[in-house]
């Protein structure tokens, strides 16, 4: 990416889809609005502070949401249901203006001269990725064995038996490839406009013969989505926003060790050895990290959103590095 201005700091964040819902009792639309603006806070400071962002957002509570509206809706007064990829669509639109409009109050409160914009972005992944061939991400509600078989025949879904509390549909989770919309992203960050992007991962679609692009049913992983566009737009630092301060390893266990620091060898060694990272929340944004750290990024934090402050001035999170300098020894 080339700057206007070689001298500004870019970072990518990425704040988890469950941070906006902070237990099961707060999970309406106002609650989460309020999480966003503390979490958004906590983003407002870093900016005030110099830095030029692109935020990421999870979104697996919210399609699960309009996901089940749509089931119900279908169910009761015979509405169309909405593709997952729509629903993508959807939960970008919602959480990106939930983030902005917090964003633009912080801002006026905090007098700070700054623009938001929320894009409804694609992912590309590739139809031969062989996580099409072996879809896990449960998503919608439980059926009966009886519905679940009529959808696979019907609709051609693939289900699972869900720990005996029915059945599921599942739906891959391939690689992104590609941010059809990184131009855009790139244009507005270096016009200074704080941009919110790749929510949920990013809208898939995958490419026709003719190049054209088609909406699948599958799920991106947020984390390296964000890695990838933090690669493409040139950002000096991603920051993978999570419920922890720092990241450990034999969590859980009496050897639980907190890490102030790895290099990108410990990170993939840490990762290889299958006991630290639990698949469902650490180790993909561990992977995320390796992957940054890979394609030429220099630095990623790992920490909670109210240290991320703290976390760039050095005094706590994880920070991950390709290599250890003689200032970090």
């Amino acid at each position: 990416m080339t700057r206007t201005d070689p001298q500004k700091r870019v970072a990518v964040i990425a704040i988890g889809g469950n941070s906006l819902i902070t237990d099961k009792d707060h999970q309406t639309v106002e609650d989460q609005y309020a999480a966003a603006g503390e979490t958004t806070r906590h983003i407002a400071t870093m900016i005030k502070n110099g830095w030029d962002v692109a935020i990421s957002h999870g979104n697996g509570p919210q399609v699960g949401f309009i996901l089940r509206r749509s089931e119900i809706a279908a169910k009761v007064e015979g509405m169309h249901e909405i593709p997952l990829d729509v629903c993508g669509a959807d939960s970008q639109g919602a959480i990106g203006y939930a983030l902005q409009q917090n964003l633009y109050n912080g801002f006026r409160e905090m007098g700070i001269d700054k623009s938001v914009a929320t894009i409804v972005t694609q992912t590309e992944v590739s139809a031969q990725d062989p996580a099409f061939q072996n879809p896990t991400k449960p998503i919608g509600g439980f059926m009966s064995a009886e519905e679940a078989e009529r959808r696979r025949l019907e609709d051609g879904w693939q289900v699972v038996e869900d720990a005996g509390r029915g059945w599921r549909r599942v739906v891959p989770s391939p690689q992104p490839v590609r941010i059809v919309e990184e131009e855009a992203v790139k244009a507005l960050i270096n016009a200074g406009i704080v941009t919110i992007t790749v929510g949920g991962g990013g809208i898939p679609v995958v490419a026709d013969e003719e190049g054209n692009l088609h909406g699948v049913a599958a799920v991106i992983d947020k984390d390296l989505a964000s890695a990838l566009l933090a690669n493409v737009i040139g950002a000096d630092m991603l920051i993978i926003s999570t419920a922890v301060e720092k990241v450990a390893i034999h969590f859980g266990t009496p050897n639980q060790q907190w890490l102030d620091e790895m290099t990108l060898d410990e990170a993939r060694a840490y990762l290889a050895e299958g006991i630290h990272f639990a698949k469902g929340s650490m180790a993909p944004k561990i992977q995320a990290v390796i992957q940054f750290l890979e394609r030429g990024g220099e630095h990623a934090i790992i920490t909670n959103p109210e240290n991320i402050a703290r976390a760039l001035a050095g005094e706590t999170g994880t920070h991950i590095v390709r290599q250890r300098t003689a200032a970090r020894a």
